[in-house]
């Protein structure tokens, strides 16, 4: 029984440029009481191998987070799939407002802790008492009330590029660090204030409404379906959008486009900008916005000793990174000493 990928990454994107059909990127969550989170990883990668869906799914005893890339003319079995599973049936899936049929290259279905990891050992927290959903129209009123606070619940890399007006954006890597961050910095106001929060498709949100509701706080709303609904909900019901720029996304496009404002700038010269890029010294894949002059100038790296790494023999550079473990730079883009204008 196939339990695991057969092809890497290149041989499946050669076989979607070769099928040359369309696909689908979907994200969708669901916090639940799940008893064997091995048994349901096991099932879902059966099931969604054999539909030719990709991505990054976490299940664990929280619930399931996924983040999927669907063939569009399999897209009406994966829903019945997910129909067939009691706690998923109707989930509500957010479609990316962008599509890119290479989104994801791979199907990983993980057994984790949680499907967020938030630096939490309160068992007497509940996840599943969440605070109050809010649709786009309702949200846009909430916000533009004297006695609301809004709050960004993702990372600093994440609200750079893009966030909503007037929103409190914490300074930070993870999601765990901005859970205590908030609490400390609305602790005056957990009976006078509506706490309004929102993130990329109300994963974080949800998770952290129910941690402010057990911690006191008694007005706790968040943005149902995140970023990525509020989107479609704007478009399709021609509301005022008030989010600017990008929404940034964990897969290879790396950002949706929400509206035209540019808020971000070049980490090296300064430019407006809000491309974000991997440095192409793969012994450094240090993500930073970069524009393509500074593209074109770098090689595509993030500084000079990466550029001279990455114009070296593949061997050499092979050599160079043997034994090193770089992986928690990846997205601390705004930390690194050689970006000259880091956020």
């Amino acid at each position: 029984m196939q339990l695991y990928n057969t092809l890497s990454a290149k041989e499946r994107e050669k076989l979607i440029e070769e099928a040359g059909k369309d696909r689908l990127t979907i994200s969708f969550y669901k916090y639940a009481h799940i008893g064997n989170p091995q048994i349901l990883r096991n099932h879902l990668f059966i099931a969604w191998d054999q539909m030719e869906v990709l991505g990054r799914i976490y299940v664990a005893h929280e619930g399931i987070n996924a983040q999927l890339s669907v063939p569009a003319e399999n897209f009406t079995d994966f829903k019945a799939h997910l129909d067939s599973i009691s706690f998923l049936e109707n989930v509500r899936l957010n479609i990316a407002i962008e599509q890119d049929n290479k989104s994801f290259l791979k199907l990983k279905v993980k057994v984790r802790d949680k499907i967020v990891a938030d630096g939490l050992n309160d068992h007497t927290f509940d996840v599943t008492n969440k605070g109050i959903h809010v649709g786009a129209e309702q949200f846009n009123e909430l916000i533009e009330d004297p006695d609301t606070v809004l709050v960004d619940m993702r990372n600093h890399y994440e609200s750079e590029i893009g966030h909503f007006k007037n929103a409190i954006t914490p300074d930070v890597d993870t999601f765990r660090d901005s859970l205590d961050v908030i609490e400390q910095d609305l602790a005056e106001h957990k009976e006078d204030k509506k706490l309004v929060m929102y993130c990329t498709g109300g994963i974080r949100c949800e998770k952290a409404s129910a941690y402010y509701k057990h911690k006191g706080f008694k007005n706790v709303y968040q943005l149902e379906g995140g970023i990525i609904e509020y989107t479609r909900q704007v478009q399709d019901k021609k509301l005022e959008n008030k989010f600017l720029g990008k929404n940034f996304v964990f897969d290879h496009r790396r950002g949706e486009r929400i509206s035209e404002d540019v808020i971000a700038h070049c980490h090296q010269c300064g430019k407006p900008c809000d491309t974000h890029v991997n440095c192409a010294n793969e012994a450094c894949h240090l993500l930073f916005i970069q524009c393509d002059e500074c593209a074109a100038a770098m090689d595509n790296c993030c500084s000079v000793e990466c550029k001279e790494i990455h114009a070296l023999p593949y061997e050499e550079q092979k050599k160079l990174r043997k034994g090193k473990v770089v992986s928690n730079k990846i997205f601390k883009k705004g930390r690194s000493p050689v970006l000259k204008y880091k956020k």
